[in-house]
């Protein structure tokens, strides 16, 4: 039952590699930026964290409306029909730009209000407003580059994302050594500095996105017309099949924001090791979370093209393939966690905790490896997209989250233990996986 054809593994692997990079790029600046504002300021790089939850929301927002559209463009491209994937893109368009644009307000308009959600250090939230106030105008211009970039993954053209985020992650790590501490003649600028080095990465990016698809992509010849052309049909499709998909992203950036929120009241040290470990776990995690876009375009692909035998073949053997890039993930995380710690200037206190969240981490990256691609991946990749917002529903606000906050602030246990518990459905989620992908009644044909 598992996949013969060295085609199947070679595509496997250069999308998910090709992805990788590219996330490890997005992660890559993060990390940059973590480093050099921690060595400018453990309150500013505490406050950037906390901000940094309410891009990870959007992020999430945006993406989910990417996911919710890849999962219909890949079935139609399995069919190699491209007219339905424009017009299922013109509807995830403008809902992931109408989001976006709505977050923006709300962070122009009550920035010291978000933020007091989600910390009561008041030390760290004036930092974390002056982020703030500057990536709001980039939002827009992230959810348009993350729409066009995800129709362009949903028909297996992922090295243009790759090439983008290498170009923008030089302009960014400059610009950020630049205004931060005021380096070239540059003012220093702190805070706000890694904000403008930020907002004109996401410029660059955007405007190479619209030049990629306007005029060198061969497969889909995208118009800005396209996006105008909205029929009620494609936007019945986006609701039943990829709106699930795009709630569920919602729900988890809610989640997470949330899990900050109980972190971020206990204390700057909390915080900070968080962000140092999350960080770290973001850019050695970037295969596992590649194999989950992949996963979901290639079985979507083999659906939409009625071939039933190669989406078992297919499924069945990238669990096997999950399980491999999860030990992996883990000794790699295992190994780096020491070097990098000591790359930032914070207390031991906070040092010290890093390394016990990472160590947590080292554990639950391997269930994240299986789970994760395995849901997100194969089972809404093959149009059964209502079960993964059911199954994070029921594991993120009914079991992590209340028992999270009981360790916390009922039980005052210590913040080892509340990260351990805010990371345990990344193992008890393999259970589910499990179960379900091995059923295989999550094939549902999802075109017209």
């Amino acid at each position: 039952m598992l996949v013969r054809d060295k085609n199947f593994y070679r595509s496997f692997f250069s999308m998910s590699l090709t992805i990788a990079l590219q996330n490890l790029i997005v992660y890559g600046v993060n990390l940059a930026d973590n480093i050099m504002l921690g060595a400018y300021s453990e309150t500013a790089l505490s406050g950037v964290a906390i901000a940094n939850q309410i891009q990870f929301l959007l992020q999430m927002v945006v993406t989910g409306t990417a996911a919710g559209m890849g999962v219909i463009a890949s079935q139609y491209w399995g069919k190699k029909e491209t007219t339905p994937i424009k017009r299922i893109f013109a509807v995830s368009f403008w809902i992931g730009l109408f989001l976006s644009l709505l977050m923006a307000a709300a962070v122009l308009v009550a920035p010291r209000s978000i933020m007091g959600l989600l910390t009561n250090e008041p030390a760290v939230i004036p930092a974390g407003i002056e982020y703030l106030k500057i990536m709001a105008f980039s939002y827009g211009i992230f959810a348009i580059s993350n729409a066009l970039l995800g129709v362009m993954r949903s028909v297996e053209t992922v090295k243009i994302g790759f090439y983008i985020s290498l170009c923008t992650l030089f302009i960014n790590i400059f610009l950020n050594y630049a205004l931060i501490y005021g380096h070239f003649g540059f003012p220093e600028l702190g805070v706000r500095g890694a904000a403008y080095a930020t907002l004109t990465a996401r410029i660059v990016e955007f405007i190479a996105c619209i030049i990629y698809c306007r005029f060198i992509d061969k497969k889909l010849h995208l118009r800005l017309k396209d996006i105008f052309i909205i029929e009620r049909s494609y936007i019945r499709d986006f609701f039943k099949a990829g709106l699930p998909l795009m709630l569920s992203n919602i729900s988890w950036g809610i989640a997470m924001s949330v899990q900050t929120a109980i972190l971020g009241r206990l204390g700057a040290s909390s915080i900070a090791a968080s962000s140092i470990a999350q960080t770290l776990f973001q850019c050695v995690s970037v295969m596992a979370y590649a194999t989950g876009n992949v996963s979901a375009v290639m079985t979507g692909k083999a659906v939409g093209s009625g071939n039933l035998k190669r989406v078992k073949e297919g499924a069945k053997t990238m669990q096997i393939l999950y399980i491999f890039i999860g030990l992996f993930t883990s000794l790699l995380l295992f190994l780096t966690r020491s070097p990098v710690i000591s790359l930032y200037d914070a207390t031991k206190q906070t040092q010290e905790l890093a390394n016990t969240f990472i160590l947590i981490l080292c554990v639950t990256c391997i269930g994240t490896s299986y789970q994760m691609p395995a849901l997100t991946g194969i089972v809404s990749g093959g149009g059964d997209t209502k079960f993964v917002l059911i199954n994070d529903i029921i594991f993120m606000w009914c079991v992590v989250l209340p028992l999270s906050a009981l360790s916390a602030f009922v039980f005052d246990f210590h913040p080892a233990i509340t990260f351990m518990l805010l990371k345990s459905d990344q193992v008890l989620k393999c259970f589910v996986a499990i179960f379900k992908v091995n059923r295989f009644k999550w094939i549902k044909v999802l075109t017209r």
